[in-house]
């Protein structure tokens, strides 16, 4: 029985398909129509994921039945709120269409699953764990930011809840856009950048939200989601959010910073006060919970829970003993929840699947590879996997920045050595050169190492798993100076834990890199040059082309950089910085 889950019409367009109760496929529509962050319907997602099968049932991580009755009391409270809440009721009744968009009318079970509830069943259903806390936090979905309950064998019990128009999420994200970063995603750089400030308007921060057990309660007079309401596009392109902070944040922190101007050490500083109000609310959330349901594993999902530095310091804040954060925790990873919800709480089946890692999407066959090498008229030399990984290794402690393009295609947004750009941890000035050379990111942004599962205790201060790459932990201060080009302003790295029988060969690339360096840690950045992470090998090729990358490894052939100047100089070279 195939049951398929979409994320459709919002943020992070994505498709899971379920073969049996078993992850067969899950990728988002981003990495096929190349627009980041699509929100629209995910047709080519869902195709990849099917593959000619048809599904006896589609689910939607949507339910336009979730919460009527307030948005009715909402609507007829505030009639000037009736324009936005128009144009979101079309994309509502898209969303009830699903099976006429996917052309499964009749031949297949169509499902509405609430957002939160979707997210709850990728973060637990995917879990090593028969019972845990489950959280979800993110902006809103369906009208809720937080949900909260008990996972038990293939049953979540939903608790608790918070509703609109209060949300962490939101909180979050009305201080990133205020800070100057106004795309849809962009909460990740405030994080970055919180690091290299001091939180002294903690006292002003403060005061624009608390938590009151499960309850996330915002000072409203800072936010116009809730009375004017707030400008969004959700359909067929990269979603667009309006500001969602009103005039009262201008009057107590000053103008907001304008996008692409200098950012000064006010500005770094109101990020850290920022973070460090997040993480009281966020622990002050999970310590009631923890409390509620007395119990010692955490499985986390939402936007919320991508915030890696706060997760880094969960054991530290909270009673949890175990986490569970899979990749694909943001809205992305509702497609595979959405499914696993029907499957085990629809359908009743048994439990059977735990990912234990994110290789999910396509893969490309050597001939394919092959032949968009020759159409290209590259250069290239075919080499066995001891071979490859020996001159791969090589070329990277010799301070070669590396495209490794291997395997299936992650799920969700962290390159977890199958789409990777890799370079050299030990190099002070390595980040720096692949923002000058590829990335051309902000320099407050780090980059992350991949280490050997085996060697993380003597590298971290805490020696729990992180496969995910989805918690920052301090680095021990003796490795710091070993590795100066992950290790962020405060002495953390947002790592990925790598295992010898998850990822053989990745694993053999960095266990030979420590062969030659004595150390077990690589630089791992996404293979792309903002845009979304490449996903074919001519996505890859034309990537490796355009940009100063020294080498590409891609399936078992070897590209130099310096044998293919000839079929480089015809790339365009138009980057434009993503700041």
């Amino acid at each position: 029985m195939n049951v398929l889950g979409l994320n459709a019409f919002h943020g992070d367009a994505s498709a899971a398909l379920l073969c049996e109760g078993e992850l067969r496929g899950a990728v988002e529509e981003e990495r096929f129509n190349r627009v980041k962050h699509w929100a629209g319907f995910p047709r080519l997602a869902a195709a990849a994921c099917l593959a000619g099968e048809a599904p006896e049932h589609v689910v939607i991580s949507r339910d336009p039945g979730a919460q009527v009755w307030r948005k009715l009391a909402r609507l007829v409270a505030r009639p000037g709120y009736w324009r936005k809440a128009a144009a979101r009721g079309r994309n509502l009744l898209r969303v009830s269409k699903v099976g006429a968009e996917l052309g499964v009318n009749g031949s297949a079970k169509v499902h509405f699953v609430e957002h939160h509830r979707a997210h709850l069943a990728s973060a637990f259903f995917c879990s090593p764990f028969e019972e845990a806390a489950v959280v979800s936090v993110d902006g809103f979905g369906d009208f809720s930011s937080v949900m909260w309950g008990v996972g038990r064998g293939n049953h979540i019990e939903v608790r608790g809840a918070v509703h609109f128009p209060h949300s962490l999420g939101i909180f979050y994200t009305a201080f990133t856009q205020f800070l100057g970063f106004p795309k849809y995603g962009d909460e990740y750089k405030m994080m970055g950048l919180a690091a290299y400030g001091e939180p002294r308007f903690l006292p002003e921060v403060r005061r624009v939200v608390r938590t009151d057990g499960d309850q996330v309660r915002l000072n409203l007079d800072y936010f116009v989601h809730h009375s004017a309401g707030v400008d969004m596009t959700w359909e067929d392109c990269e979603p667009v959010l309006g500001n969602v902070y009103s005039a009262k944040m201008l009057e107590t922190f000053g103008e907001p910073r304008r996008p692409r101007t200098e950012v000064r050490q006010e500005h770094a500083d109101l990020a850290a006060s920022v973070q460090a109000v997040l993480e009281e609310n966020y622990f002050a959330l999970l310590r009631y919970v923890q409390r509620q349901t007395g119990l010692k594993r955490l499985c986390l999902a939402g936007g919320v829970a991508l915030n890696c530095v706060a997760n880094g310091k969960l054991f530290e804040q909270t009673d949890f003993q175990d986490l569970w954060i899979q990749p694909a925790a943001s809205d992305a990873g509702t497609s595979l929840g959405a499914a696993l919800y029907v499957w085990h709480q629809v359908l009743g089946k048994p439990r059977s699947f735990v990912m234990r890692h994110a290789y999910w999407g396509p893969e490309y066959s050597e001939t394919e590879i092959r032949r968009v090498l020759d159409e290209k008229g590259a250069a290239y030399r075919k080499l066995g996997e001891a071979e490859l990984i020996d001159q791969t290794a090589s070329e990277i402690a010799a301070g070669k920045i590396v495209g490794w393009f291997q395997g299936r295609m992650e799920f969700g947004p962290r390159a977890l050595g199958n789409r990777s750009i890799l370079a050299d941890p030990r190099r002070k000035d390595m980040k720096d050169i692949l923002n000058r050379r590829i990335k051309y990111r902000e320099p407050f942004r780090p980059f992350c190492p991949s280490i050997l599962a085996e060697r993380m205790g003597e590298y971290f201060e805490i020696d729990y798993p992180s496969p995910f790459m989805v918690v920052a932990y301090k680095i021990k201060p003796d490795k710091r100076e070993l590795t100066p080009a992950i290790t962020h302003a405060d002495g953390t790295g947002r790592l990925q834990t790598v295992e010898k029988d998850v990822n053989p060969l990745y694993w053999k690339l960095i266990k030979r890199f420590e062969d030659l360096t004595g150390v077990p840690v690589l630089l791992n950045t996404s293979f792309n040059e903002n845009e979304p992470i490449v996903n074919t090998p001519k996505e890859a090729l034309d990537c490796f082309l355009r940009t100063q990358m020294d080498v590409l490894a891609i399936g078992p052939f070897l590209l130099l950089k310096k044998e293919n100047e000839h079929i480089a100089k015809s790339e365009p070279k138009d980057a434009v910085s993503s700041g």
